[in-house]
């Protein structure tokens, strides 16, 4: 069918990598590029020979438009599979509307100095990419991404009308360790520290860090503590959902994660200011990613399930309605199938989804879209038929 690069070398495009090789029928030909080209040598070495998809790979850095263009000059690949690091997505899209080639990614922009995540850098893309007749398909993981599919597919098929979402992330998963993080410790970390916000009539409301906390059953994994985030998917879904009031974004922790979290910040660990060390300048969170477990060797000891989803709450010919859709994920299944834990599944599978529905022209159209633009139902297929089975409540526990 056609040809991928694959931007990025971490767990989550290890995930993707591997998934795109059992999808050999779509993708072809796939190139791993990272600035690191001997852990895409490495990934390239475990695959061959497992699969039809014929793997290349390359060095390449994401923050150099020109390096990325002569990189889709020489490929030519029809889509671009932005798994590199958020901070990157604009470099990448500037090279795609050079070079006039398909866009994917996982994670919404974020500038490297101020730990601020919106969409408003990329939707100011939308009419260079229309000019250009290419896509540019933004959020394709979890969430962002599934949890997007999910609303679209309520909206479609379900409600007349949603007027109350909650989005609920739990990781039930135990790797063992006093304090690490699940993805890129950066990201995670500062995503965490942030206020939190969620969105309603139309606006932000703003909170302190973890100051809004609920308790939530989980199947399969029970009782969990979980806080309310800001989460980049608030802000396209309150423009794309019809109806909408309110939508908030819940993420579960363990107690010993947040006090180690806690103390860290406390001493300043967490800060994203550079500071004078020994006459160099260094940033606390980037040294403290240095010192922490990479997520990428989490998979062989981390035992547990996630559980992610979204509950709903709107009208249906004229009637009140609740609806749960979500996906549960075991932590060694995953490790089992492609050598990772599931948090890194849970995002690489629906990477490669996003990727394969703009390989196919299954979803196609000039411009910049959220996932939750296009018709959910052939990517609600994928997921059942690629390791994401999703499920079904129609009448879920509610939260307060």
């Amino acid at each position: 069918m056609g040809k991928a690069l694959i931007i990025g070398c971490g767990g989550v495009a290890s995930v993707a990598v591997h998934k795109c090789c059992q999808n050999s029928e779509v993708f072809e030909e796939i190139c791993i590029a990272s600035r690191t080209k001997s852990k895409c040598d490495a990934l390239k070495a475990k695959l061959e020979g497992t699969s039809k998809t014929k793997i290349t790979t390359a060095r390449v850095d994401a923050d150099k438009v020109d390096e990325l263009i002569a990189l889709i000059n020489d490929f030519k690949p029809d889509v671009v599979l932005n798994l590199a690091l958020p901070y990157q997505d604009l470099t990448i899209m500037d090279a795609c509307l050079a070079t006039k080639t398909n866009y994917v990614d996982t994670a919404n922009y974020e500038p490297e100095d101020t730990a601020k995540f919106e969409y408003k850098w990329q939707w100011a893309y939308r009419r260079r990419f229309e000019e250009a007749g290419i896509t540019a398909l933004l959020g394709s993981g979890f969430d962002p991404g599934v949890t997007g599919v999910f609303c679209a597919y309520a909206m479609k098929h379900e409600f007349d009308e949603i007027n109350y979402i909650d989005i609920l992330d739990c990781n039930g998963g135990d790797h063992g360790y006093p304090f690490a993080t699940n993805f890129n410790p950066e990201i995670n970390i500062r995503e965490v520290s942030a206020k939190g916000s969620y969105w309603e009539d139309g606006k932000w409301v703003e909170t302190e860090p973890m100051e809004i906390k609920r308790r939530y059953n989980f199947k399969e994994v029970g009782w969990k503590d979980m806080y309310l985030l800001h989460h980049e998917e608030l802000e396209s879904l309150g423009l794309n959902i019809k109806g909408i009031k309110r939508i908030r974004f819940f993420m579960t922790f363990g107690q010993s994660y947040l006090t180690h979290l806690k103390c860290l910040e406390n001493v300043g660990m967490t800060s994203i200011e550079p500071i004078e060390f020994e006459g160099r300048q260094i940033v606390p969170l980037q040294f403290l990613k240095a010192v922490l477990p990479d997520p990428a060797t989490l998979g062989p000891r981390t035992v547990g399930k996630t559980n992610i989803g979204c509950i709903f709450r709107g009208k249906k010919d004229g009637k009140d309605k609740t609806y749960y859709l979500y996906n549960i994920c075991d932590h060694q299944e995953c490790y089992k199938e492609v050598g990772s834990q599931a948090v890194s599944y849970t995002t690489g599978v629906p990477a490669m989804i996003g990727a394969m529905m703009l390989m196919t022209g299954t979803w196609k159209g000039p411009g910049v879209f959220n996932i939750e633009e296009f018709d959910p139902d052939p990517f609600m297929d994928a997921l059942n038929k690629w390791g994401l089975p999703w499920q079904e409540d129609r009448n879920p526990e509610l939260v307060d």
